[in-house]
């Protein structure tokens, strides 16, 4: 199909493409065509819940969920880095910040004053 055989014809034809995919993906599980699609020799898996990560047999072997501490939720689980390097290796310590929480420490870094920072909260600008 002319419309969709290069990058740029199925960005621009992306929901027809999107549509015309729906058709055949809807008759088969997620698990079925990524066995499928990985036998044709195209790399894939599956797009995942947060549930259905968390579950899954290669996040569990890896050890990739940690538990950190969030500060309003408490403990919560979190996937950590998919890579894995003997001399650097990754440690998730952290949850994922709340909208601003490190505002005025990043300013600081920045060379911005306490009196600065406040200025720019009462403009509204942060």
């Amino acid at each position: 199909d002319e419309r969709f055989n290069s990058a740029p014809k199925r960005l621009e034809n992306r929901d027809e493409l999107n549509a015309q995919i729906e058709v055949h993906t809807v008759k088969n599980t997620s698990a079925h065509w990524v066995e499928a699609i990985n036998e044709a020799g195209v790399p894939c898996g599956p797009i995942y819940s947060i549930d259905q990560t968390f579950g899954d047999a290669q996040v569990k072997h890896l050890g990739m969920a940690r538990a950190v501490k969030h500060k309003t939720l408490g403990d919560v689980h979190v996937i950590d880095n998919a890579v894995n390097m003997s001399r650097t290796p990754s440690q998730m310590t952290l949850a994922t910040p709340e909208c601003g929480e490190h505002t005025d420490e990043i300013l600081g870094e920045f060379g911005f004053d306490a009196e600065g920072i406040a200025n720019f909260r009462a403009e509204g600008v942060v």
